[in-house]
């Protein structure tokens, strides 16, 4: 009767762990039904279907809008002007009539008004710029803003791909993990049903079978801490690729990535060709340099071709079509124009300019500087966690080995429960300490790959 009732006591403890069991098997029945979704392919998919990623695209095409209207500069304007004038005090000048008539004294004079007190003017003027630098220096402006656009857009690609790296990778550990919780759960059940028939027969203290539940219980939780995060992951993954329905968590990724993936850590240094932060400072550098070319431009003489056609009436009255009151008015000429005063500071303005451009520059070089020992730092942890986990692999599996022999001396009677107790507990922290140096080296190599350029690689 005894024996009974601790079996049903034992079956209802562990209910708990058997339920989380068969859902882990439903979420591994229901992926095996979906495609494996590659960490390329997952990053390819969150560049193409990330809304603000698809946002920044359209900088680059805006800015190229910009700047062929630039080139519109320099073709031919041409406008239309029209102007109906009404003038209710007429402008009075002096005549020296006395030059015009000699029947006046030479120095007479008499007030005259001119004009009427209607006028309009309608014609066309034409325009055309023959010399003008600075038009040239804006559109060297403009393409450079399309290329630190590009690099914008380039930084934010890059940023993304390492947290989607981040991401895939953390559902591989995870899935592992849950594989390695699972059979830490059963070993400790193992060891606990071990303990608890000593217990009932009299052989053993309740505080050794309490030690072996505990040990028994962190391995459940783990378990279940596991299974969490691997949700939680997954669920993140799909709000980056752009995926609608986060709520599904049976998303399939390549489990054996971690196990197949080769390293190549031959790099040495940066490629500041491919980190865009890098890219963006050399070009924000060059556009203050630009700049400072356009602004020299601003007062350099300018060289266009102007001309107009058209006529103007004055009348004394509203009569817009009276006859022979339109005259006809045309002109066309080179209109030269060289600055003289600014009314500014010039050489304040470019001393700007070129502080601007310096600090760019060693901003650039700063930032380099930091990436050169990111990537050597991250090659240094990474060669230093990867001993460590040689060592917790080959101690986890003496452990594991010496587990089964305290087990199979324990139901013997040849060795104390206390001491499977402290095996089991040790092994435990081991495990957390394996699975913790695992991803901690992942994280290390996702570092250097983009400290040092390399991101496109996870995209092959």
């Amino acid at each position: 009767m005894n024996r009974k009732l601790s079996f049903k006591k034992m079956l209802s403890e562990n209910l708990r762990w058997c339920i989380s069991v068969v859902f882990v098997l439903v979420i591994a029945v229901a992926a095996k039904a979906q495609k494996t979704l590659t960490l390329s392919q997952a990053i390819n998919n969150a560049i193409l279907n990330r809304k603000n990623m698809q946002a920044g695209k359209s900088d680059p095409i805006i800015r190229k809008l910009q700047t062929e209207a630039l080139y519109r500069k320099y073709l031919t304007q041409v406008s239309a002007d029209y102007n109906y004038i009404y003038n209710p005090l007429l402008q009075t000048s002096i005549l020296p009539i006395g030059i015009f008539n000699p029947s006046y004294p030479p120095g007479a004079t008499k007030s005259i008004q001119f004009g009427t007190k209607w006028s309009q003017t309608a014609g066309v003027t034409l325009s055309q710029p023959l010399i003008d630098l600075s038009i040239s220096r804006q559109i060297n402006e403009a393409k450079l803003q399309e290329r630190i656009a590009a690099a914008t857009q380039a930084q934010t690609e890059y940023e993304l791909i390492y947290t989607v790296a981040q991401v895939y990778i953390d559902i591989n550990l995870q899935e592992t993990k849950i594989k390695s919780a699972i059979a830490d759960t059963n070993r400790t059940w193992v060891s606990y049903q071990l303990l608890q028939n000593r217990f009932e027969q009299k052989r053993l203290l309740k505080s050794d079978l309490n030690k072996s539940k505990i040990n028994h219980n962190n391995a459940i939780q783990q378990y279940e801490n596991a299974v969490s995060l691997l949700i939680e992951d997954k669920v993140y993954l799909l709000f980056l690729i752009g995926e609608n329905s986060i709520d599904r968590t049976d998303i399939k990724v390549d489990t054996g990535f971690i196990e197949t993936k080769k390293f190549n850590i031959a790099v040495k240094q940066p490629l500041s060709i491919s980190i865009p932060e890098l890219q963006q400072l050399e070009l924000q550098g060059k556009m203050a340099e630009t700049q400072i070319k356009t602004e020299k431009a601003n007062y350099l003489p300018t060289l266009s071709l102007k001309g107009y056609l058209g006529a103007n009436q004055y009348t004394n009255k509203l009569d817009p079509t009276a006859a022979n009151t339109w005259y006809g008015l045309s002109y066309i000429g080179i209109y030269l124009k060289y600055p003289l005063l600014y009314g500014e500071n010039k050489k304040n303005k470019i001393q700007q300019l070129q502080l601007q451009s310096l600090q760019y520059y060693q901003k650039k070089e700063d930032k380099y500087g930091q990436y050169y020992k990111d990537a050597l730092t991250a090659r240094i942890k990474m060669e230093r966690v990867l001993a460590e986990l040689k060592t917790q692999e080959e101690n986890i599996i003496l452990s594991i080995e010496s587990i089964a022999i305290f087990q199979e001396r324990v139901s013997e009677g040849q060795e104390s429960a206390s001491h499977l107790n402290i095996e089991e507990a040790d092994l435990q922290k081991l495990d957390a300490d394996y699975q913790s140096n695992k991803k901690q080296y992942w994280l290390y190599y996702l570092d250097y790959l983009k400290a040092t350029g390399n991101l496109e690689l996870l995209r092959n």
